[in-house]
């Protein structure tokens, strides 16, 4: 019986995709994470973690990746963001596999995980990490449940060396679940839209607690220390702001907040310094 119930795990497993395209940095980091590593033959241009993707071929990015040179590679999966209905169905087309997702929403980016583990052949292993980012999400909420919720702006794009043109995390974006979950409160959070544009005036009028700006740091790589002390000082001609008066103005770049992955939890606790005191 034994013997049996091991050549049908190994069957199972010699089906399971073994070249696999990721299109995104957060199904990437979900695939690692996972242990599914080793399978991942490409990845997109903006994927940067863990180190080993640094040698890996590039396909693109999740909004526009390459169909011919994913083809060319010859996965039995890819990856994609299911917003990408064309790309679907043009590698669809090619008879090459996809596993369409989506990770706006903070759940969604834990649901990911099943689906993922499933598509793979590790459900068990996608199990135990959904698990545990849930609950190490639920402690973090747990620990600052009893504190008042501080306002808090996230500003994810900004034209450069300005504060103009500016975008802002709303209600739709995993961030804003993540803000929750530290203890905060977005002060955006009931826009209509994930990622809301706002003007200073409307950061005057709103007057958070928090800022926290990746405006012009997005793209994280190369990103130097003198950049965020720029960003900084842009802010101090603001002193009427709160966030201003009291130095709760945090220049940030770094993926965890921008991959919507199994990194969620890290992004959670560097809401939560920033919120509450310590070092984000």
């Amino acid at each position: 019986m034994r013997a049996a119930l091991l050549l049908l795990a190994t069957l199972a497993a010699a089906a399971a995709p073994q070249r696999i395209v990721s299109t995104a940095p957060s199904f990437t980091e979900t695939l690692f994470a996972i242990g599914a590593g080793a399978r991942v033959i490409a990845v997109s241009t903006y994927c940067h973690y863990p180190a080993a993707v640094e040698k890996l071929p590039r396909i693109g990015t999740y909004l526009q990746p390459n169909v011919e040179v994913i083809a060319r590679l010859k996965p039995d999966l890819v990856l994609v963001h299911a917003e990408q209905k064309l790309v679907v169905a043009q590698l669809t087309g090619l008879g090459i596999r996809t596993l369409a997702l989506h990770n706006t929403t903070l759940e969604d980016t834990l649901g990911t995980i099943p689906k993922v583990g499933a598509a793979i052949g590790m459900p068990a292993q996608a199990a135990a990490l959904e698990k545990s980012l849930r609950f190490r999400l639920a402690t973090i909420e747990k620990r600052y449940a009893g504190h008042a919720a501080r306002p808090l702006l996230f500003i994810v794009g900004r034209t450069p060396g300005r504060l103009d043109g500016m975008i802002a995390v709303g209600k739709g974006s995993y961030l804003n679940d993540l803000i929750r979950a530290a203890g905060g409160r977005n002060v955006l959070s009931d826009s209509p839209v994930a990622y809301p544009t706002i003007s200073i005036e409307g950061v005057m009028r709103l007057d958070p607690d928090v800022i926290v700006d990746m405006g012009d740091m997005a793209a994280t790589v190369g990103i130097s220390p003198e950049h965020k002390l720029a960003v900084e000082k842009l802010w101090a001609g603001q002193p009427a702001i709160r966030a201003v008066a009291r130095k709760k103005v945090f220049a940030v770049a770094a993926d965890i907040f921008v991959v919507p992955g199994p990194r969620v939890v890290e992004a959670a606790e560097a809401f939560a310094a920033m919120l509450h005191g310590g070092t984000p």
